[in-house]
């Protein structure tokens, strides 16, 4: 379970022409390909001038960085793709909702004999717009409601309001979000918010009302993310059944925390990949900027995938974490680590390995999981080249624990509870990819070294999410 965070939106769907090289664009002379590429790469130009037409409210200069690597092309072909890759860039602010791009030869007075002027046909998006979407979460679905304001300020600035609701989850919230000039990676985010959500396999209830600010910046082929968040939680029994371990955590806390992630993600997709690793660390100390609640805790993601024979993939994940208290106050249930489920170890019910008190699972301060597939494409590879691709299945093996920890008995005594009563299990499935951000899995499990207190789910098990082990 863990903290609620608001989401923030992803950049509005950029499309447009492709820019293609066009028979208008080259010399017409009687020679094969080859020829014509080698004449029109050996031909010297000048970009002149580079003009932005259709420009509302939006601020030229803001453009300059996007659009100035096109004045360094030295001829017709260097032109062509530093202009696809400015027209790429201009898309990607999520303020144009269409980009065409024009090179002509350049007229009037100071024009050269190999000089060309460069235009982009901007058209910009309306200054509110509307969305209704569905979103998959970790086996949760719900229906989104968005108002934006794309560029906002006439620089790329984006003022959202998204009211979301879905099966065990509903939330609204405000946000506004900020690029730095030139360098769209690195940007600014602020958000308030409201989310209430309900955990059965806790009989918990929790309502986070808070702020939180983000920065985003990438150094060399990483990606990192600090964040501040304030957040006042409400903690409330789902029902009478509630055991008395839960109603001891209900009420209100307050935390304020901060956290830095950082990222490395080579893979060529994010839910089918065929080559490439990931790698996730994510660090929060909250306490030290007020609040009830005092700890320090690490989360760590690894993927890796290999491609092999016959169009198969061989991938092995590794998720661990760690939650450190400060002072002599307990955790928190809304802040400690949840194991189980078709998402992670799959066979067993949602969240429902480690620590429990009558029925309802309440977390622990460490974990460890790790996951070995084989994807394969559909036997006889149905639907090959279109619908087919969107399906692939898979073998598995799953393995994991969760348990709390007395931090006085040291790092050997917690590696030997960590590997103690192991939860694992192994299946086959078939998986679809629904676009790029999320996926539904249906497996038949087979849960081993299953331990008193835990919920299995022996056979055909569904499961739904953006993230899995």
């Amino acid at each position: 379970m863990g903290t609620v965070h608001a989401r923030s939106l992803d950049p509005l769907p950029m499309h447009g022409p492709e820019l293609g090289v066009h028979v208008d664009d080259v010399d017409l002379v009687e020679v094969q390909p080859e020829t014509k590429q080698e004449i029109l790469e050996n031909k010297d130009v000048v970009v002149q001038h580079v003009h932005l037409d259709g420009l509302g409210r939006t601020k030229e200069d803001f453009l300059t960085h996007e659009i100035a690597d096109v004045f360094t092309a030295k001829n017709l072909i260097d032109v062509m793709k530093k202009s696809h890759d400015a027209r790429q860039k201009l898309l990607r602010l999520g303020i144009f909702r269409q980009v065409e791009v024009v090179i002509d030869t350049s007229q009037g007075d100071g024009a050269l004999p190999n000089g060309l002027d460069v235009t982009f046909e901007v058209t910009e998006l309306r200054r509110v717009t509307g969305s209704y979407n569905t979103m998959v979460g970790n086996n949760e679905g719900s229906m989104v409601l968005g108002i934006k304001l794309p560029n906002f300020l006439g620089r790329a600035e984006k003022l959202t309001f998204q009211f979301s609701y879905g099966t065990k989850e509903t939330s609204y919230g405000l946000s506004f979000f900020k690029p730095q000039p030139g360098n769209f990676d690195r940007n600014f985010s602020l958000n308030v918010y409201k989310v209430t959500g309900q955990f059965p396999w806790s009989s918990l209830r929790e309502t986070d009302r808070g702020v939180s600010t983000d920065i985003n910046f990438p150094i060399w082929k990483t990606n990192h993310t600090l964040k501040w968040e304030g957040v006042w939680r409400e903690l409330a029994c789902l029902g009478r059944t509630a055991s008395f371990a839960v109603r001891e955590e209900s009420g209100h806390t307050l935390k304020s925390s901060l956290s830095h992630a950082m990222m490395i993600d080579t893979r060529n997709s994010a839910i089918f990949p065929r080559r490439g690793a990931l790698l996730k660390i994510n660090q929060e100390l909250a306490g030290y900027t007020g609040g009830d609640a005092s700890f320090l805790k690490e989360d760590v993601e690894l993927q890796l995938n290999k491609r092999l024979f016959w169009d198969s993939v061989l991938s092995v994940s590794l998720w661990g974490g760690m939650l450190l208290p400060f002072g002599d106050k307990p955790t928190c249930i809304a802040d400690r680590f949840y194991l189980g489920g078709p998402t992670s170890v799959r066979g067993f019910s949602m969240y429902s390995i480690g620590p429990q008190s009558e029925g309802d699972y309440l977390g622990g301060e460490a974990y460890w999981a790790g996951g070995v597939h084989l994807y394969t494409p559909l036997p006889f590879r149905p639907g090959r080249g279109g619908f087919g691709d969107l399906f692939r299945t898979h073998f598995f093996l799953n393995a994991g624990n969760l348990c709390n920890l007395n931090y006085g008995e040291g790092p050997q005594a917690h590696l030997q509870k960590l590997a103690e009563c192991i939860r694992w299990s192994y299946g086959a499935g078939i998986l679809l990819r629904l676009g790029n951000i999320a996926r539904l899995e249906l497996n038949y499990c087979i849960p081993m070294g299953v331990q008193s207190g835990d919920r299995i789910c022996d056979g055909i098990q569904f499961g739904a999410g953006i993230r899995f082990l």
